[in-house]
């Protein structure tokens, strides 16, 4: 591991050498929405000249060495995880609490342990949300750090508050809606204080101070937080940190490099008008529920096309076979070749299915589940290109209500085209890979 010129504890580098090729590691955890993103950085990292590897959950190794980039396993494993733990996960009250407390934290030690193996000889190390072993080892070792976040929500401000369970929504009386939030937000940092007990005793281990909330403030680098979603989704804040900047969108979705469409999936586009997709991403569509059984009732009902992805077959999502005429299921689709051909797409809401989508200039029905999803949700149905039902209200009446006036008032299609204008106007990676190049050479790395 090598440190920049400030940290007299270890040699530093000449500043001549500060934009040669860097040994770059990118730390992230979750599902392929997580995991996409930090694919996407690092490719737009070795593309100038960088080395670099991801350090993720075992579960990812192919997909990332297939890319080229390099791997270190961290945990914890997620390919082996009971369908009971998953419905937990997806609960929307308490999802986010099983996982940072039985998922996360419950293999911190382990974590740190293959993280400090992994930035050994590495100039950078960048970190996601819920990677709460990298503010430890930045603080520890003196390394320099990035970290980033990938959806509004996690920013938790009172101005743009989080549209989650117990936040406040008032535009009418913002000064009202910002004391309540800040109010809701101290509620937040005093309830959760101690699901982070872990590391604060791995803190005091490794003679570190006791530090802040990992959740709130200590997930945030000194020097750069990518904020790498689009402006149209959310924009800086007053109460953001200072050193946070927003990126655009980082775009990866290939289950095999250079994937392109089946030619099952090819034909059947080609053969008639655009379909309805109907999609879970990676993670809900484990525990799908009604989602699939109701939207083909929806989609008999409406007389349109469809394209259910329904994931592998060990998730028991099978449809009747054979279909109706019109529609076809499969297990994926890069969602960046398939969503451009879609006339309305129904999804969970994760914000790597929302950036696909609002890239497409597609119209979207959201279905949220856990997690940012409701709060993706909301900010789409304000951008005009989307609908809403919750999980539980999600059945055959409600969808067929939702899906006519997507595919039928003009204004959604309108809106969504605007949209996606000012998505592809962005480049989410190169934006990333400017700052990150800016934040080494101020750093002297």
């Amino acid at each position: 591991m090598r440190t920049c010129q400030y940290n007299n504890k270890l040699e530093p580098i000449s500043v001549k050498d500060k934009m040669s090729g860097k040994r770059i590691v990118i730390a992230t955890f979750g599902s392929l929405g997580d995991v996409h993103p930090a694919i996407a950085l690092g490719l737009g990292l070795k593309a100038r000249g960088h080395d670099v590897s991801i350090a993720v959950s075992e579960f990812f190794r192919s997909k990332i060495e297939l890319e080229g980039l390099g791997f270190h396993p961290i945990p914890p494993e997620l390919g082996n995880l009971e369908p009971a733990f998953i419905e937990r996960i997806l609960d929307a009250k308490t999802g986010t609490q099983t996982v940072i407390r039985e998922l996360v934290l419950p293999v911190l030690r382990q974590t740190y342990s293959n993280l400090m193996q992994a930035i050994q000889d590495a100039d950078l190390f960048i970190s996601s949300d819920f990677v709460f072993a990298a503010p430890l080892i930045a603080q520890k070792t003196g390394i320099p750090w990035v970290s980033y976040l990938l959806s509004p929500a996690s920013f938790f401000s009172v101005y743009d508050p989080p549209k989650l369970p117990g936040f406040v929504n008032l535009p009418q009386l913002p000064s009202v809606e910002r004391a309540l939030n800040r109010a809701v937000l101290q509620l937040a940092r005093l309830t959760t204080v101690q699901w982070f007990k872990p590391v604060r005793q791995l803190r005091q281990e490794l003679g570190l101070p006791p530090g802040n909330h990992p959740l709130f403030k200590d997930k945030y680098s000194p020097h750069l937080v990518l904020a790498m979603f689009s402006s149209v989704l959310g924009a800086p804040q007053p109460d953001w940190i200072p050193q946070a900047q927003v990126t655009g969108f980082a775009f990866y979705d290939q289950l095999l490099p250079g994937q392109d469409l089946s030619a099952e999936l090819t034909d059947f586009l080609a053969s008639g008008s655009p379909p309805v997709v109907f999609t879970l991403g990676s993670s809900a569509v484990q525990r799908a529920g009604n989602f699939y059984t109701e939207s083909l009732e929806a989609v008999k009902a409406l007389g349109c096309r469809a394209i259910f992805l329904v994931g592998v077959e060990e998730f028991q999502n099978e449809l009747p076979t054979p279909l109706p005429e019109g529609m076809i299921a499969v297990d994926y689709a890069p969602f960046s070749e398939l969503f451009p051909q879609a006339a309305a797409i129904v999804h969970q809401g994760g914000v790597g299915t929302i950036a696909q989508a609002l890239r497409a200039g597609v119209p979207m029905l959201v279905v949220p589940y856990a997690f940012d999803q409701p709060d993706n949700a909301t900010r789409v149905v304000g951008l005009g290109v989307a609908q809403q039902i919750s999980r539980e209200s999600y059945c055959r009446e409600q969808v067929v209500t939702a899906l006519r006036q997507l595919l039928n008032n003009p204004t959604y299609k309108i809106a969504a085209q605007s949209v996606k204008e000012r998505v592809n106007a962005e480049d989410g990676v190169q934006s990333a890979c400017d700052a990150i190049e800016r934040a080494l050479a101020r750093l002297n790395c």
